[in-house]
Parts: structure tokens; sequence; C-alpha cells
């Protein structure tokens, strides 16, 4: 497997619209697993031009793939702020 080598590991809870949404994408990409997936999207969007981060206070469920708070997006001080 090469000398790819990962000591952590993290557990993400999604529910099954976010689930359904990853693996929507993961198979379109075709990517070989849903870890695979996660970590791609996840380095796409620490690529991005204008990438945001969470401010002060932030907690995990402000956080979502899909659902009621993709209407929120956050400004670089990690306030709510509608779109």
């Amino acid at each position: 497997m090469g000398d790819l080598s990962r000591g952590y590991r993290l557990q993400l809870m999604l529910d099954e619209d976010e689930v359904r949404a990853l693996d929507d994408w993961r198979f379109t990409a075709r990517m070989p697993s849903r870890a695979a997936a996660i970590r791609e999207l996840l380095k796409r969007g620490l690529m991005a031009e204008g990438f945001l981060t969470a401010g002060d206070g932030a907690k995990s469920k402000d956080f979502g793939v899909v659902g009621k708070d993709i209407g929120v997006s956050r400004d670089t001080a990690g306030k709510s702020a509608s779109k």
C-alpha cells in the first residue's frame, strides 16, 4: 500500500440525507470508499479560493452538508450570515 500512514481516526456522524449526498457524489466521482470521498471533499474545501474558517464558539451542529442550515453561510469572523 506504499508509505501512506494515517495515524488519526475521526468519527463523523451524518444523517440519512447527508450519507445519500456523500454516496451520490462518491459514485459519480468514482471514489473507492466513503473515507476517500470525504478526504477528497475536505481537500477540495481547504484548497478553495477564499475558504472560510469557523469562529469562536462555533458548534459542530452549525456545519451541515445538506438540510435546513444550507441557507446559512459563515463570514470570516465565524458569525452566521443569511445568503
